[in-house]
């Protein structure tokens, strides 16, 4: 007995196996209002990607991945992408800084200049929310507080077209496609170049010039790029699917380990990740994606008008399970022609715990894209909500309860 036990004792122990990826279709079969959108996984272009951060047997922290749905399938990131925006602006702006010996930064305010016609000049000393000039953070808050349109553009005017695909590109994540400006029509020729931009810390101001600034693009990677069964131009009804084959893409996963490099850069995703963002600016980016509106001094909203599930889509079903004062949800949200689009890291910050969640799901009953007809309300949002209460039950267990 002795001699058993010192063998077993003194023989190497086994590594411990990798955890094995959660059935996700079971789980969230169970509830109502995700069976209905399980039954048409593929009509509603449905893809989840559930990531928990668990150590890895050679030392540090991998992730326990969980898979639902074709990645290859074409999703419109429609919003979700504003986040690769914010980090390569301020990339570009420290990149500036290094060759040029200037300070610009978060506190920098942003002037824009006209390029195209019809343009107005964006001052930042008049473009004042909360007592504020439009400032690199102001401009940035907004973009994640509210999803602000303009102040996505503005990061590509800082950038460039080249600039947004590039650093993508050079940290690890090559299927990013961003071909183009949000809520602003603009030919493909006009996408690819930028806005003069001004800078101005105090009495040190600097113009980056306005420039071409594109790259070669192709959404080969996809399929699926014929969205619908009609959509609408300018007002008028085609009966031909609308292509996708000029228009913003990433890859799920793709999306979600950006989110992983900037929220938890110490978990190991094998991606380069952004070496050129400061320890400030990324503290800065994670508390802007953390809070809801009403939490903001500058730019200030109005709880009534802007809830706090305004641009977290799974807040609702998550706050079932860990209480509101004790859950942070950091993300990015998107939603434009039929697609809802979650890009998120849950945490209960009363034992450190979190996952990351991303959600694609396309919701257009009568097939006509560009209509504004999509069922975001009736299909969209409660599948949203029960799968973040599904997925937080699974993940967080019972010590969020």
């Amino acid at each position: 007995m002795l001699a058993l036990c010192l063998t077993l004792c003194l023989s190497p122990q086994s590594p411990p196996e990798e955890p094995q990826p959660r059935d996700l279709a079971a789980l969230l079969g169970r509830e109502p209002a995700c069976a209905r959108v399980l039954a048409e996984a593929g009509a509603h272009r449905l893809q989840i990607l559930l990531a928990e951060p668990v150590p890895r047997t050679g030392g540090g922290l991998g992730l326990r991945r969980s898979a639902l749905g074709d990645a290859r399938q074409y999703f419109y990131p429609a919003s979700a992408i504003k986040l690769c925006g914010a980090v390569a602006a301020l990339q570009a702006l420290n990149a500036h800084n290094r060759a040029h010996g200037t300070a610009h930064g978060l506190a920098s305010v942003l002037a824009i200049e006209p390029r195209f016609a019809g343009d107005a000049r964006i001052d930042g000393d008049a473009s004042n929310v909360a007592g504020g000039s439009l400032t690199v953070a102001h401009a940035l808050r907004k973009l994640f507080l509210v999803s602000d349109n303009a102040a996505y553009n503005h990061c590509l005017e800082i950038a460039g077209q080249d600039g947004v695909n590039r650093a993508m590109w050079e940290a690890g994540f090559a299927s990013v496609r961003l071909w183009h400006r949000l809520a602003e029509s603009r030919t493909p020729a006009e996408n690819r170049v930028t806005r003069p931009v001004v800078l101005r810390d105090g009495a040190a101001t600097t113009t980056l010039p306005g420039r071409d600034a594109g790259v070669r693009l192709a959404n080969d990677l996809w399929h699926g790029l014929e969205v619908g069964t009609a959509h609408l131009a300018d007002g008028k009804r085609i009966d031909a699917p609308m292509s996708f084959a000029e228009k913003n893409a990433i890859l799920l996963r793709d999306l979600q380990d950006v989110l992983v490099e900037v929220v938890r850069p110490e978990i190991d995703t094998g991606r380069v990740g952004f070496a050129g963002l400061t320890v400030a600016q990324r503290a800065f980016l994670v508390q802007a994606m953390g809070e809801v509106p009403r939490e903001s001094a500058n730019p200030k909203y109005d709880a009534e008008t802007h809830p706090d599930h305004h641009c977290k889509f799974v807040l609702r079903g998550v706050r079932r399970v860990v209480p509101a004062e004790h859950l942070r949800v950091y993300d990015k949200i998107g939603r434009a022609y039929g697609f809802s689009i979650e890009n998120a890291y849950i945490e209960d910050q009363r034992t450190g715990t979190g996952f990351f969640l991303a959600i694609v799901l396309y919701t257009n009953p009568d097939g006509v894209v560009n209509d504004d007809r999509y069922a975001y309300q009736e299909l969209a949002d409660p599948f949203l909500d029960a799968a973040g209460e599904t997925l937080a039950r699974a993940v967080l267990g019972a010590a969020s309860r």
